[in-house]
C-alpha cells in the first residue's frame, strides 16, 4: 500500500459522520433562501443539549438532522425521550439509504426544500371586518414548517398502523424528496400556497 493511500484512509476515518455512516461532504441546499438556515455542520450523534434555545435564531446553527429528531419529540408520547428518537432517526435514515442508494442526509434537505412554503395568510381585522391577506414567509418558519408538515405525516401514517414510524418516516422522507405530492408534507405545502394565492 502507498503512502497517498494510506494518507487517505486515514483522512478519511477522521472524517466526521453522522452515526459514523454518512459524510455531509458534498451535500448542497439548493434553496438560495434556506442556504443560511440549513446548518449541514458535521456531527456524529445529532444531540447538542439544547445550548441554542436561549439565543433567537440560534436554531439556525442546529444540524438539520437534530432539529428533525427535536420535531418528533414534540407531541407528549415521546418528549423529551431523545435516545429514543434518535435511534428511529438513524433507523429512518438507514431504510432511505437501502431504498434509494442515496446519502439520505441529501434526501432529507431536498425534503425540506420542497416541503417549506414560500407564501402563507395572515389574518387581518379592520373595524369588526377580518380578512385573509396573503405574505411571505420567512426563511426560518419555511423550514419549521417544513420539518412539522414532515413529522406530522410519518406521526399520522404509522397510527393504527402494523407499520412502524421509521418505516413511515422513511416514506415520507423519500416522497418529499422527490417532490412527490404524495408526501403529507408537499400536499400540506400546495394547500397553504393555493389559500395564499386566492387572499392576494
Amino acid at each position: 500500500m502507498s503512502v497517498l493511500s494510506q494518507k487517505q484512509e486515514e483522512k478519511q476515518a477522521r472524517e466526521i459522520k453522522l452515526f459514523g455512516k454518512w459524510s455531509f461532504k458534498g451535500i448542497e441546499v439548493k434553496d438560495l433562501g434556506l442556504q443560511r438556515y440549513i446548518s449541514l455542520k458535521p456531527v456524529v450523534i445529532p444531540h447538542s443539549m439544547g445550548r441554542h434555545e436561549h439565543k433567537r435564531f440560534r436554531k439556525a446553527s442546529v444540524n438539520i438532522v437534530e432539529r428533525l429528531t427535536n420535531n418528533i419529540m414534540r407531541p407528549g408520547k415521546n418528549t423529551g425521550k431523545k435516545a429514543k428518537v434518535t435511534n428511529m432517526v438513524r433507523h429512518a435514515l438507514e431504510i432511505v439509504n437501502l431504498r434509494t442508494g442515496k446519502n439520505p442526509i441529501e434526501v432529507l434537505v431536498r425534503a425540506v426544500e420542497n416541503s417549506s412554503p414560500c407564501e402563507d395568510t395572515t389574518r387581518i381585522s379592520m373595524g369588526g371586518i377580518a380578512y385573509h391577506l396573503s405574505v411571505d414567509v420567512s426563511p426560518q418558519r419555511r423550514i419549521d414548517l417544513a420539518l412539522r408538515h414532515i413529522t406530522n405525516g410519518a406521526r399520522q401514517a404509522s397510527a393504527n398502523n402494523p407499520r412502524s414510524i421509521d418505516e413511515c418516516l422513511a416514506d415520507e422522507l423519500i416522497l418529499a424528496g422527490n417532490h412527490d405530492v404524495k408526501s403529507f408534507a408537499v400536499a400540506k405545502r400546495n394547500e397553504i400556497e393555493r389559500v395564499a394565492q386566492a387572499s392576494r
